[in-house]
C-alpha cells in the first residue's frame, strides 16, 4: 500500500496561513492567493488537496466558500473540506462549490447521528476529523477539550458509515515535532483508512508514517514543513513511495 502526500492549505480571511497547535494568535500569513497555492501543489504532483476554514472551525460556519470555490475551479485533483462544517445544510453547500469530500470535526465528536446521515447522503464523501490532546478529543477549532477517547471516537465513527479518517495529534501540529506515530498506530484498530496529520518535519518522518501503510495509514497532511521549506512536496512524494 502506498502513501499519498496531501498538501494543506489553512485559509483565514481568504489567505493561506498557518497556526502554531491551533492558536488564533500564533499566525503566520504564507499567500494572499491560495488559488496559485493550489496549482503549485498540483503541478508539484499532489494527487488530493487539503483545505481547513480556520474562520468557519472558531465561528461554526465556513467563510471562505468563495475561495474555496475558485481553488476548486482552478485544479483538477480532489479536494477535501473542513472547518465550522456542522449542519447538514452546510454539507451540501460546501459539496456545491465542487470539492470532493467533506471533513467533520466537532459533529463527529458531538452528533453521531448526524454523521451517519451525511454518510447516507453522499456515500464516500464524508471524512471524520479527529483531533486529540493526549488521547482526547478536542473541537471547535481546538478551542474546547472533551472526555471523548480518539479510539473510541473513531470506532463510533466507522458504525456511523466513516471509510475514513483524518487523526490529528494537536500537540505535534505546526510544531515540526515529529509525528505521534503510537498513536497514530493506535487510532488504525478501528478499521477506517486513517491520514495522519500534524508534526511532520522531515523526510524521515514521512518514511516513519509511510512503513505504518500496512496498518490502514493511507495518507499524510504535511502544511508547515512544506511552507518553511523543510522540504519539497516532490520530495516528500518520493520519500513516501520509497519508505
Amino acid at each position: 500500500m502506498t502513501l499519498e502526500v496531501i498538501p494543506a492549505i489553512d485559509l483565514r480571511a481568504g489567505c493561506c496561513v498557518r497556526l502554531v497547535q491551533g492558536q488564533i494568535d500564533e499566525q503566520t500569513v504564507y499567500s494572499h492567493e491560495p488559488v496559485k497555492v493550489a496549482r503549485n501543489f498540483e503541478k508539484a504532483g499532489a494527487g488530493r488537496l487539503h483545505v481547513v476554514d480556520l474562520d468557519g472551525a472558531f465561528t461554526g460556519q465556513p467563510a471562505n466558500l468563495d475561495v474555496i470555490r475558485s481553488i476548486a475551479e482552478a485544479i483538477a485533483m480532489p479536494i477535501e473540506v473542513g472547518g465550522g462544517i456542522r449542519h447538514l445544510e452546510t454539507i451540501e453547500a460546501v459539496l456545491s462549490t465542487g470539492v470532493d469530500y467533506v471533513i467533520l470535526g466537532t459533529v463527529a465528536c458531538e452528533e453521531p447521528d448526524l454523521v451517519a446521515e451525511a454518510c447516507r447522503r453522499y456515500p464516500g464523501r464524508i471524512i471524520a476529523g479527529i483531533d486529540a490532546r493526549d488521547g482526547r478529543a478536542s473541537v471547535r477549532g481546538w478551542v474546547d477539550e472533551t472526555d471523548m477517547d480518539a479510539l473510541a471516537l473513531a470506532h463510533r465513527m466507522v458504525r456511523s458509515g466513516v471509510e475514513e479518517i483524518i487523526f490529528t495529534d494537536i500537540a505535534r501540529d505546526g510544531m515540526l515535532s515529529g509525528p505521534n506515530l503510537e498513536a497514530l498506530r493506535g487510532v488504525t484498530k478501528a478499521g477506517a483508512r486513517i491520514i495522519a496529520s500534524g508534526g511532520v518535519a522531515t523526510l524521515a518522518d514521512i518514511e516513519s508514517i509511510a512503513e505504518l501503510s500496512d496498518a490502514g495509514v493511507v495518507g499524510v497532511i504535511i502544511g508547515k514543513a512544506l511552507y518553511s521549506g523543510q522540504f519539497t512536496l516532490e520530495q516528500a512524494i518520493k520519500a513516501a513511495n520509497h519508505a
